[in-house]
């Protein structure tokens, strides 16, 4: 029976983006680590876990102290078992979700996102678990020519090659 519902505000710091996922096996923390430093050497992240069987620990790991801190603080407030948050900057989500995606553990990613964004939690006589997320804000309209070029010179930069 359904004990509560909660919206849970993930904040996301200037520059940076956020994956939030569901998983099955502590060894989550360590793959996930592994896909990030193997796919991109000059990322900067934080991966926080939260186990649901046994001592039911958030687990964590990263390679920046602050955005372990940040993906610890956000587990901790989403609170469902075997949900994984991941900060990561100087690098885009769409540089690692494949790789996150194709790990035997991972079930499901709910998002990869740098807007605002809300996870709704639901509440029972068991724990929590997450039933979806509300990323970034409703459309306010249709893109017209000038919009779609808008939209093609952001995606020509930030597909660049950078040295």
């Amino acid at each position: 029976m359904i004990e509560k519902m909660e919206v849970v505000r993930i904040d996301i710091p200037e520059g940076c983006n956020v994956i939030v996922g569901h998983s099955h096996f502590i060894k989550t923390v360590e793959d996930l680590y592994e896909v990030m430093v193997t796919t991109n050497p000059h990322l900067k992240f934080g991966i926080a876990f939260n186990e649901a069987s046994g001592p039911c620990l958030v687990r964590y790991e990263g390679n920046d102290e602050e955005l372990v801190k940040q993906a610890i603080e956000a587990a901790q407030r989403i609170g469902a078992g075997h949900t994984f948050v991941i900060y990561l900057k100087e690098g885009y989500p769409i540089n690692v979700l494949n790789q996150v995606k194709n790990l035997q553990e991972v079930c499901r990613i709910y998002t990869a996102t740098a807007n605002p964004l809300q996870v709704l939690v639901v509440e029972t006589d068991q724990g929590r678990g997450v039933v979806g997320v509300v990323d970034g804000y409703k459309p306010k309209g249709v893109e017209g020519d000038e919009d779609k070029e808008k939209r093609k010179r952001f995606l020509r930069e930030v597909t660049k090659y950078k040295k």
